[in-house]
């Protein structure tokens, strides 16, 4: 049973992989500083749009056996509105994936910080850090094999590792159940809370995914009948995925607020509190979760670039891999240098903002299309849940799009 199982898990982990980057550690970490228990309850929102969304994207990509972008294109007849929205998708996920790499790659970093201490290797006025040269080559080697049964394979082990780090460090905070299960069941809205709800859900669905997900599921499985196991295959991996995400909020939950600021001070303050032990787990978890992301990041790129631009071939392909060798190049380089571009990834907040409302939508309009899916199209019942998402969407884009321009 256990054997068959494991023959059955397709990408849902590799999904869960991605949406747990540095960037959702953070969040996560401040969440629980700041507000305790109480926002849990927003992680169990993010979960169910998660599961709904990726749930369509998978069962898109199973169907059409094509990716997202490329299904996108293909149903734009207008050449302008068409034109529009492939520079919109590939400047979005394709820019916005390789300013956001190096935060995946540093947060890597810091786990491994968090061990073995700072090194630096200095030459005349530039200054490398090892560890970022070291996760990047681990990324690129996983990302050139271009296989996706060594992907998956490598990637489910780590999510694995990522998860148990993540709960063994909860177990070790010891905390209160009761206040637990209130804050997931017992919406509040704190003061000064409603920019982290957002970030909170804006961190957990993410517009890259749902092309990353639609592209994968058809390397995995070539049927109509394997959409169950897609199905069960998303809902498990979301889930667990989620929980993971909550562990962070309620280890971070037991430091003394003012303490923590990041992940890697999430590190530091568990230790006197909670022993050596429990600063090594959560490095590791730390660690894990950069490395996924440094591999899911560009690897989506890639797969949004070739749906766009119509391109042939498989994972291995050249101009696949030029595309996934960009933003991984791009990330090492303002990792280990210290540069952070803030303009650019200023406009890939700007612009995953204005998207993942507009893919909501388009996956929405898409799943719909009886010409596209057939009988296998959305559902009265699934068109309610999805709409009411694609308004929670529109919200966090528009919220997203005021912060980085200082406007509240």
């Amino acid at each position: 049973m256990i054997k068959n199982w494991f023959k059955n898990i397709g990408p849902g982990p590799l999904i869960a992989a991605a949406f747990i980057g540095p960037g959702t550690v953070t969040v996560c970490t401040l969440a629980g500083v700041q507000f305790g228990y109480a926002l849990l309850w927003a992680m169990v929102l993010s979960i169910i749009a998660t599961i709904v969304l990726q749930e369509m994207a998978s069962r898109l990509g199973i169907v059409t056996q094509k990716g997202l972008s490329q299904v996108i294109r293909e149903n734009l007849p207008n050449p302008v509105l068409r034109t529009t929205a492939i520079i919109l998708i590939l400047s979005a996920i394709v820019v916005g994936n390789a300013a956001y790499e190096a935060g995946n790659i540093s947060g890597g970093v810091l786990g491994m910080e968090a061990v073995f201490g700072i090194h630096r290797l200095e030459l005349g006025l530039i200054s490398l850090n090892y560890f970022s040269l070291i996760i990047g080559l681990l990324a690129f080697i996983l990302l050139y094999i271009g296989k996706y049964k060594v992907l998956e394979r490598v990637l489910v082990g780590l999510v694995i590792l990522m998860s148990l780090s993540f709960l063994i460090t909860v177990i070790l905070t010891r905390p209160d159940l009761t206040e637990v299960f209130k804050g997931v069941f017992t919406p509040k809205v704190p003061d000064q809370s409603i920019l982290t709800i957002i970030a909170l859900i804006g961190t957990t669905v993410v517009p890259y995914n749902l092309f990353l997900h639609a592209s994968l599921v058809k390397e995995k499985w070539h049927n109509i009948s394997d959409l169950e196991y897609a199905r069960k295959d998303t809902v498990v991996a979301v889930i667990l995925g989620g929980i993971v995400s909550m562990c962070i909020i309620i280890a971070a939950a037991a430091i003394p607020g003012g303490q923590v600021e990041s992940a890697a001070d999430l590190a530091k303050a568990i230790e006197p509190l909670f022993g050596k032990s429990a600063k090594y787990v959560l490095a590791i978890g730390l660690f894990a979760a950069g490395l996924t992301s440094a591999v899911t990041a560009p690897l989506a790129a890639a797969f949004v670039a070739k749906g766009c631009l119509g391109w042939s071939g498989d994972m291995r392909s050249p101009s696949f891999r030029r595309v996934w060798i960009f933003v991984l190049i791009l990330g090492i380089l303002s990792s280990t240098s210290g540069i952070k571009s803030i303009e650019i990834i200023k406009f890939a907040q700007v612009a995953n903002g204005i998207l993942l409302p507009v893919i909501a939508g388009f996956l929405i309009w898409i799943v719909n299309k009886r010409s596209v899916l057939g009988v296998h199209k959305n559902s009265i019942r699934y068109n309610v849940l999805a709409f009411i998402i694609l308004g929670i969407t529109v919200f966090l884009g528009v919220k997203s799009i005021l912060k980085v321009f200082q406007l509240i």
